[in-house]
């Protein structure tokens, strides 16, 4: 049986025809295709709240080429989930679906696999630090796209994990159930960044660069305080055109989107003080064009990321893929992407230590400052070695030789890793790992909170009715005693699920046709009985929609309640 999964969607997390393209919806895009393109699968499932979402689901899988069999599995229904093993939800928050899962009382039909994108912002952290506290199992997953983020989830973990066994006065070696957190890179589908003379041509012409002008590009959002602040590029570029040989000039493309105009004036204008002799362009990477075929008109791939947001980087990985040298900040996942000195240059990045953050990690905390602030903040001081920086283009923009064997090297690298049909079959691996697992675990009768009858599933979305079960003055049982009432005009059953004030609620009742036959169990005006006497023929599972839909009838006047004979 192939390793499948269903794929949670909303287009939130996987569109990027948007006007703020994230990163995350890069990646989601980039991973929906791959796995429509790449699985070993017979099926395609999709986990969506409505039809229509799971229609827009199937109109980009088939646009991506997929001919087969297709199912919506509507959110909610955890049931529905056995049949597939494993959902995968666009993100690193699975606590929630853990929690849905328990509600079934079978925590080892399937497993949860989320994925990290940023985990800076407290949305984040706080989906993260949950993993410890919901019923999340050994056989779920959190997908880390790199090492360096790896280890700062752990180290979340690790802090949340030792403030509940101290909250709770457990050992310090007490064990907490953590999901795996396997390393797994994004991918991108080389081909569509393979070289491409005609492209080069067409994009270099359009820039005006002549043959033997050398082009750098950085290609993302364009955001000094929540990517990469471009002050460290621009003053090693200007060095870098310095050295330029008379005629050949220096270009930096910019490729990417500015949130405001405030940000678009202030690297216009600090591009002009510190770079005045390379010349700038900047376009919409957000285009399709742009996004798949400015790398052909640059020599050279430039990134100094500096910011914890990040997590994995995209962008360095196409640069491979398009056959581009890089130069790069050794940061988050830039450490695990390019080989310094192989594919490109990795630049030293430098930070204060603990606890020297701790003024502006709680004026974010308790909401004197937004988290791009917070974002912002932070990376004011994380530096970039420029001298390391300017050594590193330089040596790239002198040498011909030097550049086509690192981005020959980046090219082969980004096939044998990174492209998305490798980058799936390391997924279907994990899925199948995620499966024994669970087999095993189901074999030997392991568990983490196993749902124990009488108890709510999720204590934080507990049924109302057991919740606030001293509201009211009685709570209805099977020996409630019910009297029915003479239909009042225009007031039966179908008038009162047409009634404005009450059909919003029709969906959560069974259908016309069975309210109606129940309703007409009942003695006539004038006589009472109990409800198990109403119920005595009914199936036992019909039984509890039985007893409320006696309830809504008596919240509209159909029957009347009495207390059972001898209540007090």
């Amino acid at each position: 049986m192939p390793a499948n999964l269903a794929i949670h969607y909303h287009p939130d997390g996987f569109d990027t025809n948007v006007q703020r393209l994230m990163g995350r919806q890069a990646a989601g895009e980039g991973f929906l295709r791959g796995w429509v393109r790449h699985a070993e699968i017979d099926r395609l499932y999709c986990q969506a709240k409505s039809q229509e979402l799971a229609q827009q689901f199937a109109q980009a899988a088939q646009g991506w080429g997929w001919t087969g069999p297709f199912t919506w599995l509507p959110s909610g229904r955890t049931q529905n989930l056995r049949q597939v093993g494993a959902l995968f939800l666009p993100g690193p928050s699975i606590s929630d679906d853990a929690w849905l899962r328990r509600r079934t009382g079978a925590q080892h039909d399937y497993s949860l696999i989320g994925v990290t994108h940023t985990t800076a912002s407290v949305g984040a952290m706080d989906s993260l630090s949950s993993l410890l506290s919901a019923p999340v199992q050994p056989w779920d997953a959190v997908i880390c796209t790199s090492n360096a983020v790896r280890a700062m989830v752990r180290q979340l973990l690790a802090d949340t994990a030792d403030f509940m066994r101290s909250r709770f006065g457990l050992s310090a070696d007490a064990p907490v159930t953590c999901p795996q957190l396997p390393v797994i890179p994004l991918g991108v589908e080389c081909e569509l960044y393979a070289p491409d003379d005609d492209a080069r041509r067409r994009w270099r012409e359009r820039l005006g660069v002549e043959a033997t002008d050398i082009v750098v590009l950085f290609m993302g959002r364009l955001s000094f305080h929540a990517k990469a602040h471009p002050m460290v590029m621009y003053r090693a570029l200007q060095r870098v055109a310095e050295q330029m040989p008379a005629g050949r000039r220096l270009h930096l493309v910019e490729a990417g989107w500015f949130a405001n105009d405030f940000i678009r004036d202030a690297y216009i204008a600090e591009a002009a003080r510190l770079a005045p002799s390379v010349v700038r362009h900047v376009i919409d990477g957000r285009q399709a064009d742009v996004r798949y075929q400015i790398w052909h008109a640059a020599d050279i791939f430039c990134s100094l990321a500096d910011n914890i947001q990040e997590t994995f980087g995209l962008t360095p990985i196409e640069a491979m893929a398009a056959g581009l040298p890089s130069v790069v900040s050794d940061w988050d996942g830039y450490k695990d992407t390019i080989r310094d000195g192989i594919d490109g240059f990795r630049v030293p990045t430098w930070m204060p230590p603990a606890p020297l953050g701790e003024d502006f990690t709680l004026a974010h905390a308790v909401g004197e400052i937004s988290y791009d602030i917070y974002c912002g903040i932070s990376s004011q001081f994380v530096s970039v070695d420029e001298t390391a920086t300017f050594h590193a283009l330089n040596r790239l923009a002198q040498d011909d030789a030097l550049r086509r064997q690192m981005g020959q090297e980046a090219r082969r690298r980004a096939l044998a890793v990174y492209d998305w049909q490798v980058v799936i079959g390391q997924y279907q691996g994990l899925i199948a790992e995620l499966a024994r697992l669970r087999a095993t675990a189901a074999a030997n009768g392991q568990e983490v909170a196993p749902l124990r009858r009488g108890e709510p599933a999720w204590p934080q979305r507990s049924d109302p009715f057991r919740l606030f079960a001293t509201y009211p003055t009685y709570c209805m049982g099977m020996d409630v005693t019910v009297e029915r009432l003479p239909v009042r005009e225009g007031e039966g059953v179908a008038a009162l699920l047409n009634n404005p004030m009450i059909r919003f609620a029709a969906s959560t009742l069974p259908s016309p046709d069975y309210l109606e036959a129940l309703l007409a169990r009942l003695p006539s005006f004038g006589q009472s009985v109990s409800a198990s006497q109403v119920f005595q023929d009914l199936p036992s599972a019909e039984h509890a929609m039985a007893l409320r839909c006696l309830s809504w009838f008596a919240k509209h006047g159909l029957i009347r309640l009495s207390p059972p004979r001898g209540h007090v």
